[in-house]
């Protein structure tokens, strides 16, 4: 799941890296986002574990080894999130890119942003002291607002800031999903221009739009690059991945240059 640190710093030559792009430049998305961040009014920034609707505590177990992992390894890169977070664990990228860089993933298949506070606020964050964490998590928010959406990632990021106050969080876009063009596209791209301004001022945070172009010219998407319209597939992990590896090593000479 991740490697133990190693000595030495692997980041001194991070220098020179290019910085992060802007936030993208897309359909202008309402500015009322009273209430994005309060926990009381909004659902999506409540922790909650979800009900265990199949009987077989599968979630429990998963959580219970994340935080068994963070009492015996000591990585510089966290990656949580949903199944997007834990199938990119799978492919020979992860080994390639993120491996290397002491990483570990604490990703559950289905999980909201709720799911993953309350993951985070149950002992993910303990026992480690991650130079980067990286967040990838609310295409499953079914039933909430991208305000809602919004506010429960950033929910998530403050809860980092506040628990790992060194670590330098990465918050990726959410990515459109559906074959044909659907509500939850655009739904989708409302949440990544909410988090991305919302992001803009933090210094310890950025957003990175991790789609490399998935929607073809006619509003579809190919089960080439998301087998279920939803998932990436190995080939689509191979383009999206190195602008995220990228990001990842400037945020450890960040981290490098400033002594975390």
């Amino acid at each position: 799941a991740g490697s133990v640190r190693r000595s030495g710093s692997p980041w001194s030559w991070w220098s020179g890296l290019p910085s992060l792009p802007p936030c993208p430049a897309r359909t202008p998305v309402p500015s009322t986002t009273t209430g994005m961040c309060d926990g009381d009014e909004n659902p999506a920034a409540v922790p909650v574990a979800p009900p265990d609707v199949q009987g077989d505590g599968r979630w429990m177990s998963q959580h219970n080894r994340f935080v068994a992992d963070t009492k015996d390894k000591e990585p510089d890169v966290l990656f949580v999130g949903d199944s997007l977070v834990q199938l990119l664990q799978q492919f020979e990228i992860w080994r390639d890119l993120f491996s290397p860089l002491h990483a570990l993933s604490f990703g559950v298949g289905g999980d909201a942003t709720q799911h993953v506070l309350w993951r985070l606020q149950h002992g993910e964050l303990e026992n480690i002291r991650p130079k980067v964490v990286v967040v990838w998590v609310g295409t499953n928010n079914h039933g909430h607002s991208a305000q809602q959406v919004a506010g429960g990632i950033e929910a998530i990021v403050h809860l980092i800031h506040q628990r790992q106050a060194q670590a330098k969080v990465i918050v990726l876009g959410l990515l459109p999903r559906g074959r044909d063009p659907n509500p939850l596209r655009v739904k989708n791209e409302c949440v990544n221009e909410l988090v991305c301004a919302a992001l803009r001022p933090l210094p310890h945070a950025t957003f990175l739009d991790t789609d490399p172009g998935l929607v073809a010219s006619d509003g579809s998407l190919s089960h080439h690059d998301l087998y279920d319209y939803l998932n990436l597939t190995r080939d689509a992990y191979g383009r999206l991945c190195p602008p995220i590896h990228r990001a990842v090593l400037q945020a450890l000479g960040e981290a490098a240059g400033t002594g975390a």
